[in-house]
């Protein structure tokens, strides 16, 4: 759920996941902040753990799961979110981030979902086609409906719902709309909406001192405005979507009515938002992943907007096309929202959040009178109305707009609603008062706040929005952008302005803000496991990582004591920086003696000296050990019999083991072997803990096991094998040689890491993808869905080169449904959801085929992902 916005009152929102990022570079400066390696996979492992032991402010259900989505670093800080499903299905409202340190050590958690779903029928009563049609409803006209799929919606304080979301496009009362609606799946009524329409060398018309440089591809006498370093960012005309050309790499003019200088203009200013991202946070494109999307200039209308896959800029009210810096930063920034964690902001918040891109952007351009030189009007040059800017944000009331917070903000007109959060921008980039010729702004307390700059300030608003959820609004960016202060600068200084400003403009306090005490230089130090067994005469490791908690990081000696006689620890390395790790080895000798021994790690610091302990024992010389491996957590259903579970276990002594259990569901049961046979009869979740002895000595393993009630006769779930590609391997599904995808840089997955990428090669080539399945005769409704990426090097937009078909075959091989056919006419930035009835092939064994088809020149891609084919 995602959405993009106009610049200007009356067009909203825009969505998509995103672009390719084909040829992207990244630019990297001495301040740019790039994690390495380690610390982004320390942060997903220590996210991970934290979301297996499904801590209570997950709210999860017995049904929930959790997928992570990549690791995002900035600062220092590593951001790792999530998605939610509930019994296989997309959960509206249930993404959460956890927040880690460099060393992989949770620091924070922003969850969108407030209470567990519970126990949900995943059986809808209302038809998938019904509720397209309900969707359609919400505009005043639509020219096609993406897709329908069968979600659960939880987002707000009232109860879970299955729900069917369609997106429809067309127009509303305010111009073109993509508009995504979630329909009661029994009732019919609308449950939520989201619009996802937001409303070389040049010489530029707005921008200077002329010619400005900008970035364009060709040479000799062939050039076009496609920026070589950004992938899927080229200027348009907005009348046919073609590139702009030219025998000459010289473009644009004075006339402000000239779509070709309307273009200089959004490159200059679409490309040095590139580089800001870059420099000051350490991203890699407004999509990050090296790209953006299509500029058009042309559009008929008083406006700009991002729809998710383009950027349409229109004219003011002199016919001139409005590409001012301030205008196309802050569409793209409406990009940047969108493909952050959570999606487009909501509650009021989507517009504020793109203006501050606006004002950095033209902050770091620092251009020069007569030209757009940096403030905090937005608008301002394009004069889109004839009436000067359109928003002020050190005097939001000085336009018409609301200094403060207040309850009605979340619910009102979305540009009039940026009026708080734009003020609290300038607070803490600028303070109350400044001195370097900034106009002073009113504060809603009366207070003085003092300002930490507008570099800065950009920092803090960008890694709160990695900590955003599809619940945001004003009052948990208050909390986000706290901590982001907090992550940023351990001295409190700037978080003590990011606080004085959201006081300043009436935004209250929250239960979940955080607290900075700036102090001395410190760290933190901990071990990881805590213990460990050994065997005389061998060794074990552990981690053992600091953290720094205050001020600047110092050198830290590591030390251990309390080793029983015969034992040795070493560190490697013996010191490290604060932040940073060191493996540490316990080797005993055959001499250690037997038992249990508290070993203190100490780590001294110029300033700080702090101990952690680890558990060490050594097991009797020549005792016997017994491990059970683990089989994970299991899921079966009431009344059907389960595949035998073998459990393994291995004795040190090599001694024939004896296995029993305790908390196995009822009707299942263990045989002395280790194999758990039976079938399920109570629904219900239990902890199972299988032992296994030798009769001297005993090793255990304990693991989950859920028990799903029976649904009509059928077995609610999702039905098909490997389904978001993600072992690797095309198994069960047969694909083409090269078709399971893990190209990140070209055609990254809708979600995790994996995906179905067929041709894309140029020239005349099939590739096929299919699964067969048998849909079980006692299911009432099935539903086939997938994810759909399709991007071209066609030009043309009539003729359909390429071509995807999706059918159904029966048992004997034979076609017997097209359900779709797709080509380089829909090619589009992002991924788009598809789904299908299969109800006439209930109680049949049918295979699913995807053929992609490519003709003798210029490349088309399909690229599906996150398939599903549910039943219930």
């Amino acid at each position: 759920m995602a959405a993009g916005t106009a610049l200007a009152a009356g067009v909203t929102a825009g969505s998509a996941t995103s672009a390719n990022a084909t040829n992207a570079t990244t630019a990297t400066t001495a301040n740019q902040a790039v994690a390495t390696p380690d610390a982004q996979s320390l942060a997903a492992a220590g996210a991970d753990a934290l979301v297996a032991a499904r801590p209570a402010f997950l709210h999860a259900s017995v049904n929930d799961q959790f997928a992570r989505q990549h690791v995002i670093s900035s600062g220092g800080t590593q951001y790792v979110p999530y998605q939610r499903t509930y019994s296989g299905l997309p959960v509206v409202g249930g993404d959460f981030v956890v927040v880690t340190n460099s060393a992989g050590q949770v620091v924070f958690n922003s969850v969108a979902q407030d209470h567990a779903i519970g126990a949900l029928s995943t059986t809808p009563t209302l038809t998938s086609a019904k509720a397209a049609a309900v969707a359609a409803a919400q505009l005043k006209s639509v020219s096609k409906v993406e897709g329908t799929t069968l979600v659960v919606y939880a987002l707000g304080s009232g109860p879970a719902a299955l729900a069917w979301e369609s997106t429809v496009d067309g127009t509303d009362g305010d111009g073109p709309s993509r508009l995504s609606v979630d329909v009661d799946a029994r009732t019919g009524a609308v449950l939520h909406t989201q619009e996802h329409v937001m409303h070389g060398s040049g010489t530029s018309a707005w921008n200077g001192p002329n010619p400005v440089h900008i970035d364009t591809s060709g040479s000799g006498s062939s050039y076009s405005m496609n920026t070589p370093n950004i992938s899927n960012m080229p200027c348009q005309n907005a009348s046919n979507n073609t590139t702009f050309t030219k025998s000459t790499d010289t473009w644009g003019s004075s006339d402000k009515t000239s779509r070709e200088t309307g273009c200089v203009d959004a490159l200059f200013g679409a490309q040095t938002e590139f580089k800001m991202l870059a420099q000051w946070d350490g991203r890699n494109g407004m999509d990050g992943n090296g790209g953006a999307w299509p500029i058009r200039v042309g559009d008929q209308e008083e406006n700009a907007y991002y729809d998710g896959s383009q950027v349409q800029i229109g004219y003011n009210s002199q016919g001139q096309w409005i590409a001012a810096i301030d205008v196309i930063a802050h569409e793209m920034g409406h990009g940047v929202d969108d493909h952050t964690p959570g999606g487009i902001s909501g509650n009021g918040t989507q517009e504020f959040v793109a203006d501050t891109f606006g004002a950095a952007t033209e902050w770091f351009a620092n251009e020069p009178s007569p030209y757009d030189v940096p403030d905090f009007t937005v608008g301002e040059q394009i004069n889109l109305q004839g009436s000067g800017p359109i928003r002020n944000m050190y005097n939001p009331s000085a336009l018409g707009d609301p200094n403060c917070y207040s309850s009605s903000i979340p619910g009102g007109e979305v540009h009039s609603s940026a009026g708080p959060g734009n003020h609290w921008f300038y607070l803490v980039a600028e303070g109350s008062s400044p001195t370097n010729g900034q106009p002073s702004s009113p504060t809603c307390n009366s207070s003085s706040v003092s300002g930490v700059g507008v570099q800065n300030a950009e920092k803090i608003m960008y890694n709160a929005m990695l900590m955003k959820t599809s619940s945001s609004s004003y009052l948990k960016y208050r909390t986000w952008t706290l901590q982001a202060a907090k992550n940023l600068d351990s001295s409190c200084g700037e978080f003590n302005t990011v606080k004085a400003a959201w006081d300043a403009v009436s935004v209250p306090a929250q239960s979940g803000d955080p607290t900075c005490t700036a102090g001395t230089n410190d760290f933190s130090l901990a071990v990881s496991p805590t213990s460990g067994s050994v065997n005389p005469g061998s060794s074990l490791t552990a981690t053992v990582s600091t953290t720094l908690t205050s001020g600047s990081a110092q050198t830290v000696a590591l030390t251990a004591s309390g080793l029983p006689s015969g034992a040795t620890a070493s560190f490697s390395p013996a010191s490290v920086t604060a932040g940073g790790t060191s493996t540490l080895t316990i080797s005993t000798s055959s001499s250690t003696p037997s038992g249990t021994s508290t070993v203190t790690i100490k780590g001294t610091g110029s300033s700080a000296t702090h101990t952690a302990t680890f558990s060490l024992t050594v097991n009797p010389s020549g005792s016997e050990t017994v491990s059970v491996a683990n089989p994970g957590n299991q899921t079966s259903t009431v009344g059907t019999a389960i595949s035998t579970l073998q459990i393994s276990g291995t004795d040190s002594a090599g001694k024939a083991l004896t296995y029993s259990a305790t908390g196995l569901p009822a009707g299942l049961s263990i045989s002395g072997s280790g194999a758990i046979t039976g079938t399920p009869t109570t629904a219900g979740s239990s902890s199972v803990t299988v032992t296994a002895s030798s009769g001297t000595a005993s090793g255990s393993t304990t693991f989950s096991w859920t028990v799903n009630p029976v649904s009509g006769g059928c077995t609610a779930g999702q039905l098909l094998g490997n389904p978001g590609f993600e072992t690797g391997s095309a198994t069960p599904w047969t694909a083409s040689a090269g078709v399971i995808n893990s190209d990140t840089g070209s055609e990254p997955a809708h979600s995790g890491s994996w995906d179905a990428w067929m041709d894309g090669y140029g020239t005349t080539h099939t590739d096929t993808l299919v699964q067969k399945v048998a849909i079980p005769a006692t299911c009432k409704a099935a539903t086939f869905s997938f994810y759909l990426h399709v991007d071209t090097s066609e030009t043309t937009t009539t003729v359909a080169y390429d071509k995807l078909t999706v059918q159904v075959l029966n048992s004997a091989g034979t076609v017997v449904g097209t359900l779709a056919t797709y080509s380089n006419l829909n090619a589009a930035s992002g991924y788009v959801a598809h789904s299908f009835s299969l109800n006439s092939y209930i109680g049949q064994t049918i295979s699913l085929k995807f053929t992609g088809s490519e003709d003798a020149s210029l490349q088309t891609s399909f690229v599906v992902d996150d398939t599903g084919l549910n039943v219930n």
